[in-house]
């Protein structure tokens, strides 16, 4: 049978005038006791061992226990604690401190002041529930805990530190105004459930050292840095999680490789998934808003997996930029103000089933020869500029892509290579596909349709190697090659009802041309006479003949014989 005692400072028969005797008392006895305190302030640093119950007989928080300094509440044992608000200040080891046994904090306040509010130290087990935790971080080392229903505030550090190996699990709590982390997991495991954090001013949920983190239904709002963020070989899970107005929506980074599925990253400052510096990641239908930089930005060794995600509203869609690498699969693109794919800088990346619509540009690449980039059964819709452009030594392979409405198809300058197959380019006000300066554009299987200007194009010393493919109804031209472009065209038909089918300079070869248009050779101009300008040299201000001239020279000698047989021979360094 528990045992009852009662604290009433102003006296009564049977009751304790503070609580640290009603401990004594209920310690010597041996057995499981409940301590009772009346409304009141107590100024008392309370030791609590064995299995005793501390619970406020008023309403929660009509009991204050306090010190100057240092720890309040020592608990070692099978201890519960009710309705108490428990105030410290410097505090390092914990307003509340746990150093063994099993502890439960039900409807209790803890304010610490430049402190731990709560320390529950290896091989303890800690329970919150309903209480509310301010100023101070909640500490679990190598311990167990439940922590349901709680609310951490304006926490001088981290509010929640879940390490060494600890296990916790947190249910519907409350993270607001954190200094560093909202939660941060490290070399532990945790599991967040129905959780929201704001107002952090690093990462609102940090994953770090080795950890274990599942984070399902939570909410993360107005966070300085990432909302979540994952680091340091750091596993786990997240599920059906809205982060908003975050620099970056989640993290990913330094060897980390999380699963992400049906979460929302809306208006992040910067990035929605960013991952870098040999960061992993498997991402699933999830959705990327309103990013102010890039949606999905994979870069510094990053080799993200993305499968089934939407991109709306922001500038950049997904970036591979600067060695990294990533595969993207079903991924929907459109409305926004900057191009939808984009592949930089020795980096490689895939992408099969995409849509891209009402961007400026489909798929841009740029770098040296190890940057490629491959797009597969893809649809590039209403462009404003290209559906894809590669520009310097970059490699892009098209396989089944379809891009209509917009300004040019398909586009390689510079050095780089475009390898396209069994695509098709329709609707667009310019041309259906064109190389320049030394690029090399093959074709297997193109077909252009509808172009107001050109099907094909060619210019300065790109190379051309295009067949089996059709250009449709081009309004002037259906294939043009200007310049010193060159190459060659087999298996290629031309139709329509206007313009010329093929309009070259002699340097593209044309095998088995299908077309009843006309096919025209530009002829090359005669080259403009060679003039030389002389200057400081002589001047002569009458007509000279036969004369020989010599100027800026070190040395020179002049032989000249005359009808005389008579010889001359002179020195002039003029």
């Amino acid at each position: 049978m528990v045992k009852r005692y009662v604290v009433a400072p102003h006296g009564g028969r049977g009751t304790h005038p503070d609580i640290g005797s009603a401990l004594r008392a209920a310690t010597a006895r041996g057995r499981a006791a409940r301590v009772e305190i009346t409304p009141g302030h107590y100024e008392e640093r309370l030791s609590v061992r064995g299995e005793i119950e501390l619970a406020a007989l008023g309403d929660a928080g009509s009991v204050v226990v306090s010190v100057p300094r240092g720890t309040v509440l020592d608990v070692s044992g099978s201890v519960v604690v009710r309705g108490l608000v428990l105030v410290g200040r410097d505090a390092d080891a914990g307003v509340v401190d746990c150093h063994a046994g099993s502890l439960t904090l039900d409807r209790v306040a803890i304010r610490a002041h430049n402190g731990v509010c709560a320390h529950a130290r290896p091989s303890t087990s800690v329970t919150l529930t309903d209480s509310e935790f301010r100023y101070g971080r909640t500490v679990f080392a190598g311990a167990g805990g439940h922590v349901e229903r709680c609310r951490f505030t304006d926490a001088a550090d981290n509010a929640l530190a879940v390490i060494e190996n600890a296990r916790v699990l947190v249910r519907d709590s409350r993270f607001d105004g954190s200094r560093i982390h909202g939660v941060r997991v490290s070399d532990a495991w945790a599991h967040l459930v129905g959780c929201e954090v704001t107002g952090a001013e690093q990462a609102a949920v940090m994953a770090d050292t080795r950890a274990e983190l599942t984070v399902e239904g939570c909410t993360v709002v107005a966070t300085h840095m990432a909302g979540l963020a994952f680091i340091e070989q750091s596993r786990g899970s997240v599920h059906g999680t809205r982060v908003t107005d975050a620099e970056n929506g989640i993290l990913v980074a330094s060897g980390a490789d999380p699963t992400v599925r049906g979460c929302v990253f809306a208006d992040c400052r910067d990035t929605g998934i960013h991952v870098q510096d040999s960061g992993r990641g498997t991402f699933e239908d999830c959705e990327i808003t309103g990013a102010g930089n890039v949606a999905v930005l994979s870069t510094r060794g990053g080799a993200p997996r993305v499968t089934g995600c939407r991109v709306s509203a922001g500038n950049v869609g997904i970036a591979v930029t600067d060695k990294a690498r990533g595969h993207f699969t079903r991924v929907d693109v459109h409305d926004l103000t900057g191009v939808a794919l984009r592949v930089w800088d020795e980096s490689k990346a895939e992408f099969a089933q995409v849509r891209v619509e009402r961007c400026p540009f489909g798929l841009e690449t740029r770098g040296n020869g190890g940057t490629t980039a491959e797009l597969t059964d893809a649809k590039i819709l209403d462009f404003d500029m290209a559906a894809v452009a590669a520009v310097g030594q970059s490699r892009v392979t098209l396989r089944g892509v379809s891009a209509e409405r917009g300004l040019l198809g398909f586009g390689a300058g510079e050095e780089a290579q475009l390898h396209v197959h069994d695509s098709e380019v329709s609707a667009v006000s310019t041309g259906g596909a064109l190389a320049f300066g030394t690029a090399r554009l093959v074709a297997r299987n193109l077909t252009v349709t509808g172009a107001e200007s050109y099907g094909l194009c060619g210019t300065g010393s790109a190379y051309l190697d295009v067949a089996d493919s059709r250009f449709e109804n081009c309004a002037a031209t259906g294939v043009r090659c200007d310049d010193a472009c060159g190459g060659r065209l087999a298996g290629c038909a031309v139709t329509g009802t206007t313009g010329v089918a093929v309009q070259h300079n002699g340097r593209v070869k044309l095998v088995s041309l299908r077309t009843s248009l006309p096919v025209r050779e530009i002829t090359e101009p005669a080259p403009p006479p060679t003039i030389v300008n002389h200057y400081h040299g002589p001047v002569f201000v009458e007509a000279v003949h036969s004369a020989q001239l010599a100027w800026n020279n070190t040395n020179v000698i002049q032989q000249q014989t005359h009808q005389s047989n008579e010889s001359d021979q002179d020195g002039v360094g003029r």
